[in-house]
C-alpha cells in the first residue's frame, strides 16, 4: 500500500461537511470534496496527523482502503480478502472491526463485522504462512460501512473521537461537543481581533474553542491518535508537524474573550477547563443573570447555546430567556447575537426573526444556527 497517496475521508456530522472541507482546503489538502457524512482528500500519513491535530470541526479522519459493491456474504468476504492486510498490520495486530448498514442487502452488522474479520485473518494464514495470531499487539481500527449496497473498508488513524480535546472533565447538565462548538464559533459574524462574549457559557466550550482559533491552537495538540502506534507511521515527519503546531500557538493573542452565566458551580467547571486548555488569565468569566448583563466598550458578538427546553415543564422559562436574549441585544448597540436552539418559538420568544439560520444537529437533535445582526 502506497502511504505517501491515500485516499482519506474527514468525518463530520451532517450538516458540517462543507465546513470541515473548507478547513481540509485551508490546511492544503489536495482533491477535496464533500460527501454524506464528511469530506474526501488525498495525503500522505503525515498529511493525516497533521489533520488530527488541526481539523477544529471534524470527528474522525479515515484511511479509505478499498472500496466495492457487494450484495451477498460471499461477495462481502472476497472483497475484504483481496486486499493487501500484509502491508498493513503486523502478525501481532489486535484487530478490532466495527461496523455499520444503511439501505444495504446486507443488513446484520454483527454477521459483516464477523465475516470481515475472518476474510483479514484469512488472508494474512495464506500470506504469512503462519497460523495463529495472538493479537497481542498494537489495536488496528477497521471499519466495514455498507451503504446502498457498496462497502467501504476503512482505517481510524483517530481512535477517541476529536471532539476530545483532553480540557473538559465535566460536562454539566447539557454538554455542546467541542466539535459542534467550534463549528459554531467558525459560522458565527466572530471574527479574531473581535469582542466575542457568551451570556448563558455554561462549563465554557465556546469560549475556549474561540480562544483556540484565536491563538491558532491546534486542538489536538495535548492528546494521541490511534495511528501514533501504526507500524507505518513517519515518527520524524510527524515530530515535526507537531513542533510547528506547538510553535504556532500564540497564547498572548487571546483577548477580548469573556462569558458570564447564572450558574456558579456551572461556572467553576468553565474556570477549571479554561485552565486546563491552558488558556488561565485569558478568558473573564462573570457569575452574573442574563438579564442583569451589561457590557461597556466596544461592541462585539454574543455567541451562545442557551437551554433548549426539551421538557414540557422547562420550556416556559427557557422562552422567558429567549425573550430576554433579546432585550439584551437592544441595550447593546452594534452587536450581533448568535444562538443555536432547538425550540421552533425561538424567534417568536426573542421578538424577531433571525436575519440568517443554519439547520445543524447537536447529537441527534436537529437545531437552527440563529445571527441576528
Amino acid at each position: 500500500m502506497n502511504f505517501s497517496d491515500m485516499t482519506m475521508i474527514a468525518t463530520a456530522a451532517f450538516g458540517l461537511e462543507g465546513v470541515v472541507g473548507a478547513e481540509l482546503k485551508r490546511l492544503g489538502m489536495q482533491d477535496v470534496k464533500g460527501e454524506i457524512g464528511g469530506a474526501r482528500f488525498t495525503g500522505s500519513a503525515a498529511d493525516a496527523y497533521l489533520c488530527n491535530l488541526r481539523l477544529r470541526c471534524a470527528d474522525r479522519v479515515l484511511i479509505v482502503l478499498k472500496e466495492k459493491e457487494c450484495r451477498t456474504f460471499e461477495e462481502l468476504f472476497q472483497f475484504v480478502k483481496s486486499f493487501e492486510w500484509e502491508e498493513v498490520l503486523p502478525v501481532d495486530a489486535k484487530i478490532n472491526v466495527s461496523g455499520k448498514c444503511a439501505r444495504s442487502q446486507l443488513m446484520s452488522v454483527r454477521d459483516c463485522q464477523a465475516i470481515t474479520k475472518k476474510a483479514i485473518i484469512e488472508r494474512l494464514k495464506e500470506k504469512t504462512r503462519r497460523s495463529l495470531f495472538p493479537e497481542t499487539g498494537v489495536a488496528y481500527p477497521i471499519e466495514i460501512a455498507l451503504h446502498g449496497d457498496v462497502a467501504r473498508l476503512t482505517l481510524d488513524t483517530s481512535g477517541d473521537a476529536l471532539n476530545r480535546r483532553g480540557y473538559r472533565t465535566w460536562n454539566g447538565e447539557a454538554p455542546l461537543r467541542e466539535t459542534l462548538a467550534a463549528t459554531l464559533v467558525e459560522l458565527s459574524t466572530w471574527r479574531p481581533g473581535m469582542r466575542l462574549h457568551d451570556p448563558c457559557c455554561g462549563t465554557g466550550t465556546l469560549l475556549i474553542e474561540a480562544a483556540f482559533r484565536l491563538s491558532h491552537r491546534a486542538p489536538g495538540l495535548t492528546r494521541h491518535f490511534a495511528m501514533e502506534q501504526f507500524a507505518f507511521f513517519p515518527k520524524e515527519d510527524c515530530a515535526f508537524i507537531k513542533k510547528q503546531c506547538q510553535e504556532d500557538f500564540e497564547l498572548h493573542r487571546v483577548s477580548g474573550i469573556s462569558g458570564s452565566d447564572i450558574d456558579p458551580e456551572a461556572l467553576k467547571l468553565a474556570q477549571r477547563h479554561v485552565n486546563q486548555a491552558g488558556l488561565s488569565g485569558r478568558i473573564e468569566l462573570t457569575n452574573i443573570p442574563l438579564q442583569q448583563l451589561q457590557l461597556e466598550g466596544e461592541p462585539g458578538v454574543f455567541l451562545c447555546n442557551p437551554p433548549y427546553g426539551e421538557r414540557l415543564s422547562d420550556r416556559k422559562s427557557c422562552e422567558k430567556l429567549y425573550a430576554e436574549m433579546g432585550k439584551l441585544l437592544k441595550r447593546h448597540p452594534g452587536w450581533s447575537l448568535c444562538a443555536i436552539a432547538s425550540d421552533p418559538m425561538f424567534e417568536r420568544a426573542f421578538g424577531r426573526k433571525a436575519d440568517k439560520k443554519r439547520r445543524l444537529y447537536n447529537g441527534r437533535l436537529e437545531c437552527e444556527f440563529m445571527i441576528y445582526k
